[in-house]
């Protein structure tokens, strides 16, 4: 696999902003412990966020990422997103659209990866687990495949306990509209001829545990290709670390 560090500039930002990507390398021979990368013109990408206390670099950091990422050949992409809640906000940045339209443009230029629907999946945790099932929902066009890990299922509820980072997102009557909402979107995409595969999962320990256990039944009752996982585990790596290799099982397997 290659590892790129990448400072670009966002249109939809403002700024320079920075990226890591991580892309199988068409030849490895002689590397030691690593299996034959898969060759192929184009390869599969994640999109995968951080979040809310991270940056782009916590699942480099975190995780063996790479390593899991090598067994699949698959492209991942790592964008830094603030603490934004992944949204155009009311004072801030264009993180929706910096993520959802312009990051996957910019990647295409720039790698060997396709803009089509099935090459593309988005997943995160925490924040940016609210984050890709919100884009991926918004933009069943665009992502086959979503996956959320402890995520903040329920905005609404949200604005208790992360109103301080929530009130530069949505501004101080914290108003959210229904885009924003995953329970509404979910009803919303119902009846979308693309909707994304989706993949849900928490730890019973998890702060978060109810609100994901809530967004799951919302799920359930609708007509989703939708998978829910949950095991003993808290907020923390050592969960997230075990579940994005169950994630990559299920999207690319």
């Amino acid at each position: 696999m290659a590892y790129f560090e990448m400072h670009i500039y966002s249109e939809s930002l403002g700024v320079q902003t920075t990226v890591n990507v991580i892309v199988p390398q068409q030849s490895n021979s002689g590397e030691i412990g690593v299996v034959t990368a898969v060759e192929k013109k184009q390869y599969p990408c994640l999109y995968l966020l951080h979040g809310l206390s991270d940056d782009h670099s916590i699942w480099m950091r975190r995780t063996s990422i790479e390593r899991y990422a090598q067994k699949y050949g698959i492209c991942v992409v790592m964008p830094f997103g603030g603490r934004s809640f992944y949204t155009d906000m009311k004072y801030g940045e264009k993180y929706y659209t910096y993520i959802a339209e312009e990051l996957p443009r910019l990647m295409q230029e720039f790698f060997p990866v396709s803009g089509k629907r099935e090459y593309n999946y988005i997943a995160g945790l925490s924040m940016g687990g609210y984050g890709a099932l919100k884009i991926g929902l918004r933009n069943c066009e665009k992502f086959c495949a979503v996956a959320g890990i402890s995520s903040v299922a329920d905005i609404e509820k949200g604005k208790e306990r992360f109103r301080n980072a929530l009130i530069p997102v949505f501004g101080e009557e914290l108003v959210i509209p229904k885009e924003e909402n995953l329970f509404t979107l979910a009803e919303e995409k119902n009846s979308h001829p693309q909707k994304p595969r989706i993949f849900m999962g928490v730890g019973t320990g998890d702060f978060l545990y109810e609100d994901n256990c809530r967004l799951r039944d919302a799920f359930q009752k609708l007509d989703y290709d939708y998978t829910y996982r949950e095991s003993e585990g808290i907020h923390s790596w050592e969960f997230w670390d075990e579940y994005i290799q169950y994630i990559l099982e299920w999207m690319f397997q």
